[in-house]
Order: C-alpha cells, then sequence, then structure tokens
C-alpha cells in the first residue's frame, strides 16, 4: 500500500481513486499507551464500536463510541460529538481518523480477533 511518488497531485489523486479494501486501511488511529503495551503494534484501523478520543482540533479531550465510519471521505462519527444546527436540531461531527487514539477494542468481530491474532503473530516472529 505504499505510493510509489512524492508529488502532491499524484498522491492526492490516489487517495480519490483508492479502493474500498485501502481506504479502510488508510482509516486507522494510534493505540492508546494502555492499549500499546498489551498489543505489538501501534495502529489498527478504526472499527464500529471502538472508543476512541480527539487529540487534535477544537473537539480534543472528547471520548466516546464510534457510531459511523464514512470511507468516501475519510471520517469517522463518534457518539456524543455533535453540532446544533440552526433549526434546534443536532448532527454529528466528522473527524478524521489520524486525530483520534483508539482507548477501547471492539473485540465482539470473529474478523477484528483475527487480525490482532495474526498481527501479534507477525510482530513475535519478528
Amino acid at each position: 500500500m505504499r505510493m510509489k511518488t512524492k508529488q502532491p497531485r499524484r498522491q492526492r489523486r490516489f487517495l480519490y481513486q483508492a479502493p474500498t479494501h485501502i481506504r479502510h486501511k488508510l482509516m486507522s488511529a494510534h493505540l492508546s499507551e494502555e492499549l500499546k503495551k498489551q498489543y505489538p503494534f501501534r495502529s489498527l484501523p478504526v472499527r464500529t464500536g471502538d472508543v476512541v478520543t480527539v487529540m487534535r482540533g477544537d473537539h480534543k479531550g472528547h471520548t466516546g463510541k464510534v457510531i459511523r465510519l464514512d470511507h468516501e471521505k475519510y471520517r469517522i462519527y463518534i457518539e456524543g460529538l455533535v453540532r446544533k444546527k440552526a433549526d434546534g436540531s443536532e448532527v454529528p461531527i466528522p473527524v478524521h481518523p489520524s486525530k483520534v487514539q483508539i482507548i477501547k477494542l471492539n473485540l465482539d468481530d470473529e474478523w477484528r480477533k483475527k487480525i490482532v491474532e495474526r498481527r501479534m503473530a507477525a510482530k513475535a516472529t519478528a
């Protein structure tokens, strides 16, 4: 998944035209210090149900569960992070996954468990 160019124009084009399986990997976030002690890797793609903390921007420090992922716009939506509209209704605020830190992993999914086990095994042999 390495980009073969330094040109910003081509890097942007790669992001805009990336297929779904690559977009999923690009939506990764760093693990918290506690999770880094538990798991031998630094980051993991964000999933619905993960608990994250916003580390940058106006909403720094907000912690909540990921309720939705937008692979097309590379944004995640966090529970409780909302903005009031002029008519009084609330809309969720999108956040880029690089601006958050995963605090608690959602390991209810069998695929996610396999990914974590595979990465642990790979780091153990390296």
